[in-house]
Parts: C-alpha cells; structure tokens; sequence
C-alpha cells in the first residue's frame, strides 16, 4: 500500500521482528528504510536490517525512545511511519491469522487463543478478523477467550487488565530477553484490552526464565525453534490450567511470532 501511495522513505522503531521486516519489503520496493532499534536489540536483527539496505540507529533507550525520534523527525525527513497503529494496513496485514486459523480448522474458531504481546497488533487484528468473517456468515458468533501474554519485567497490559483499568500506564524499567514484548507503552492499549475482556479472556505474565525454558521445551517436543516471546505462551497456559481458566477438552492454540535463532544471546 506504501508504494502504490507513492510512499519513496518508511520509517519504524522496533526491537526487532518488524524491522527486519520492513526493511525487506522496501528493499524490494524500491523504498529507503530508516530503523530505529534500541541498542541492546538482538544482534541479529540489527545484521538483518542493514544487510537488506535499511538505515539503521541504535538508541539507548527503550523502543517507546526510538518510537519519539521517529515522530519528532518524520515531517522534515519525508518519513512515513509505519509503528504500531500509526498507519491502517498494519492490522490488515495482521488480520489474516485470524483468517487462516478458521480456515485451517474448517471455518470454526478454537476456544482459546494465547499471543505473545508487545506492541499488541495482531491480536488486535485477529479480533476484527472474527467479526468481518461473521459478517460476511463464514463463521458464527462464538469467539474464542483472547489471552494477553507478556513477560513479568515488562507486563503493561497486564497490569491494567489486574487493576481493571481500560489504559495501560508506561511500564517503569522495563526489561526481558524476549525483545518483541519489551514495549512499556502500547499505542493500541485499549484496543487490546477490550478484545480481551469482550472476549472472556485474561492477560497474565510469565518470568525471563520460564519462557526461556519453554523454548528448549517446545523445541524437543515439536522440532520447532520458537521465539522467546512465543514461547511464553507455553508456561502462560499452564498457569490458566492451574487456575481453572483452561480445561480439560478446551481447544487452545498458542501463536508463535518469530525464530528462535534471532535470539541466540538469550540462550548464552
């Protein structure tokens, strides 16, 4: 949408995932990709951006410093921004696991969806899936609980969720190997909290050390090398289950957002 928009420079702060993202689809484009990222970001995500063409800052910061830099440069630049929830496609692009997931399991909804949440958009996403597929009669009005996953050390969400607070206050000090949740400050706070709590959901936090854990887990189980921040998801649902949140019989899929092998220093 960017190039037919006639978009030529995009610009995005990220820790990771979405830059290396980016950065291939301007490259491919045509586009100059400008990338803020915070200094102690995965390496490999900082090779990946440059090594497919992308400017490349590091800040000493947190992504919400990197996210300022964008929006206080953008105008003189000739930016367009493309964080979190500052452009509509994002979410379109997002919204398609919600479309993929009813079709793979037939055109039915699980009963539970557990994702990795930082900046929150595919979750968001996932939830305006449901109600287009349902408007259009490809699937009922049923909706699986929606559960925010974060890591402890940096748990805005689900803070707010506990406090029953419909915005999310910045998380001080945030800090946790799994890159893609550390963002103190979501733009789509809200939006993410009412998916959850429209949905019967709930938010929950899990430690550094038990989705690092759950990484080797799943890894020996699936031969699948998931990222920290999906990985999370794994020790989340055993929390639910002891909870009696998620039952015996009760469908649940856990999404998994990235490659382990980006994070190899989380390992050392």
């Amino acid at each position: 949408m960017a190039k037919e928009l006639g978009v030529s420079k995009v610009a995005v702060p990220s820790a990771g995932n979405a830059a290396g993202a980016m950065a291939a689809y301007a490259a491919r484009a045509g586009m100059e990709a400008f990338i803020f990222m915070p200094d102690d970001t995965p390496a490999a995500n900082v090779i990946e951006c440059r090594q497919t063409g992308a400017n490349v800052t590091l800040v000493n910061g947190l992504i919400t410093d990197c996210g300022k830099i964008v929006a206080e440069r953008k105008e003189a630049e000739g930016w367009f921004d493309v964080s979190t929830l500052k452009e509509p496609y994002r979410v379109e692009g997002k919204k398609t696991m919600g479309y993929e997931l009813a079709e793979q399991l037939g055109w039915r909804l699980p009963d539970v969806i557990l994702y990795p949440t930082g900046g929150g958009t595919g979750l968001i996403g996932m939830w305006k899936a449901f109600d287009e597929m349902e408007a259009m009669g490809w699937i009922g009005p049923a909706r699986p609980r929606m559960v925010s996953v974060q890591s402890a050390t940096c748990a805005p969400i689900v803070r707010a969720f506990e406090a029953g607070e419909r915005f999310a206050d910045e998380f001080e000090n945030a800090a946790t190997v799994a890159s893609g949740l550390r963002v103190p400050k979501a733009i789509g706070d809200f939006l993410i909290l009412d998916a959850v709590r429209a949905s019967g959901g709930t938010a929950i936090a899990v430690t550094d050390e038990e989705l690092v854990a759950a990484v080797g887990e799943i890894g020996a189980a699936e031969g699948i090398f998931a990222a920290p921040e999906g990985a999370a998801c794994l020790p989340a649902l055993r929390k639910l289950i002891e909870r009696g949140e998620v039952r015996e019989g009760d469908e649940v899929v856990i999404f998994n957002t990235g490659s382990g092998v980006k994070y190899l220093e989380a390992f050392e």
